[in-house]
């Protein structure tokens, strides 16, 4: 205790008498830790953290098991969309022939249809481009209007149709055709007349008609004069070649 008491003297005295002593002169020595304290309350829960990076696959140890079995097939699925057509094949081989069919009926010429007409020019109407044929010779099952000059399709077929026409001056004349009213074809003969003596123009022509077609002879309105007399005459013929459906 003594002792003590003379070391803290002696401090005292040298802080009195020399003041730039240091305070680590009189610093007394560290204590030793205390004990440890009770544990604290847990504290609150802290905020969710950010998502960390994808970790490293693991590596495999497992051994792969047996192939399990086919499951149930599932429903179908919709229909795909149609390709594109793929290219033509290679011709097949020809079969072999068919068996004979039944010989048919006789067909009888007397009923078939037959229409033809021929007519001739003697006292024609004047006026108007269409040439009227008034004189008839021929009009088998009355396909020619006489009073008209045209010919009026009632059986569907292939005709041929022709003219001679007389005349001394020069003239072009068409064989024209019309369906439902309309002007289908036109073709054209002309012949040139400087001596003034008789000549004749020809045409003719083959036509696919159907029912209600129509055809007649035209001229040109400024060369289609046609000599009109008994010496000479001027034909407009025509008649069905075959039918068609």
């Amino acid at each position: 205790m003594e002792g003590s008491r003379g070391w803290l003297v002696v401090c005292v005295l040298a802080v009195s008498l020399a003041s730039t002593v240091t305070q680590d002169v009189c610093r007394a020595p560290n204590g030793k830790d205390g004990l440890a304290g009770r544990p604290g309350r847990p504290g609150r829960p802290g905020l969710k953290g950010e998502q960390g990076e994808p970790g490293d696959p693991g590596i495999r140890t497992g051994i792969r098991g047996l192939k399990g079995d086919q499951g149930e097939p599932g429903p179908p699925g919709n229909p795909g969309k149609v390709g594109y057509p793929g290219p033509s094949g290679l011709p097949g081989i020809p079969g072999p022939p068919g068996i004979k069919g039944i010989k048919g009926n006789p067909g009888n010429i007397k009923d078939q249809p037959r229409p033809a007409f021929s007519a001739i020019r003697r006292n024609p109407p004047m006026g108007g481009n269409v040439v009227i044929f008034d004189t008839v010779l021929t009009n088998q099952e009355g396909p020619y209007q006489n009073n008209s000059g045209r010919f009026v399709c009632a059986v569907p077929g292939y005709y041929y149709f022709t003219f001679q026409v007389v005349s001394k001056w020069d003239i072009c004349l068409s064989i024209v055709s019309s369906s439902r009213g309309q002007v289908r074809r036109s073709l054209g003969f002309c012949d040139a007349n400087s001596k003034g003596i008789f000549q004749v123009v020809s045409g003719g022509t083959v036509l696919h008609l159907q029912q209600g077609d129509q055809v007649w002879v035209e001229k040109d309105p400024s060369k289609g004069r046609i000599y009109q007399g008994s010496e000479a005459d001027s034909v407009f013929s025509g008649f069905l070649i075959f039918p068609s459906a």
